[in-house]
């Protein structure tokens, strides 16, 4: 079975957000898409690029998601939460070279992309090339170059992260092989209460669930009263509820969305400008 084009996404993840209510994170929106099209695992597990962050089929997903954004009838929250547009509710079904057409219109229309069109119909051929990140949703984009990170490079944007926030005196303390960290720092609030907090960061696609938090909960004994945990995936429920359980140290969660806003709010890596579009009036001349 071959992994589908991403333009054969459209309908499943339409079906997908309909089936879930109209909202779903992004890991419920992947789990739900690859469970009605009855992928199986070693296809909806094959990597993606030397790398391997992230899967073949969440990098086309990511496209597809793009694509029914732009087409108006999926949108993003600041918190991550996918949710369909008023013209989404109504719509069960696409076809998908009209949302490819009208989006590739759009992009014409606007400028908003240098690469040439061309190169996004690669994906039409046999040998199915990686679309240029260009494409992307830009908190798709950052996603996608977090992931790919070197570990030492993660580790510099976790550090760099804390101190913009807040922290001082951040030092990593430990690496794991999955390309994340452990570190301790002092937070300091509007400089005259300050106290010790351990954080840990994970370079990760999946969920983080309750067991990982009950062994960071356990590295804070007797080095601090609070923990906070970064990730660049997503926590289940179960480890939400560990996190803020009663009688236990509380840890803080930052998941891969919330990361992505903290990145966008504090401008690191991500700069945000307004476009100018210019268009003809065709009305006002008829008018006259």
């Amino acid at each position: 079975m071959k992994i589908p084009k991403y333009h054969e996404f459209f309908n499943p993840l339409l079906g997908a957000m309909h089936a879930l209510g109209g909202s779903a994170t992004l890991a419920e929106l992947d789990e739900e898409v690859v469970r009605s099209m009855k992928l199986p695992p070693e296809v909806a597990e094959i990597p993606h690029g030397e790398a391997g962050r992230t899967t073949e089929v969440q990098y086309r997903l990511a496209w597809a998601r793009t694509y029914l954004k732009k087409y108006g009838l999926i949108t993003n929250s600041s918190q991550g939460v996918w949710v369909l547009t008023p013209e989404g509710q109504v719509r069960k079904t696409v076809d998908g070279r009209e949302v490819q057409r009208v989006v590739r219109e759009q992009r014409q229309r606007n400028l908003l992309f240098a690469t040439p069109l061309s190169v996004i119909d690669q994906q039409d051929s046999e040998t199915e090339e990686s679309l240029p990140t260009t494409y992307l949703d830009w908190s798709e984009h950052l996603r996608e170059t977090i992931l790919a990170m070197s570990p030492s490079a993660f580790e510099r944007l976790c550090q760099r992260l804390l101190r913009e926030s807040g922290f001082i005196q951040v030092e990593v303390t430990g690496r794991s092989g999955d390309g994340g960290i452990d570190g301790h720092g002092i937070v300091r609030l509007a400089g005259l209460l300050s106290f010790p907090i351990i954080f840990q960061a994970k370079k990760y696609r999946g969920s983080v669930g309750a067991p990982d938090i009950r062994n960071f909960r356990g590295a804070m004994v007797g080095r601090a009263d609070k923990g906070l945990f970064m990730t660049t995936g997503t926590f289940t429920p179960a480890a939400s509820a560990e996190a803020t359980r009663d009688g236990a140290p509380p840890i803080d969660l930052i998941d891969g969305d919330a990361l992505i806003a903290k990145l966008k709010e504090l401008k690191l890596g991500v700069t945000t400008r307004m476009v100018e579009v210019t268009e003809v009036d065709e009305a006002w001349f008829a008018a006259l």
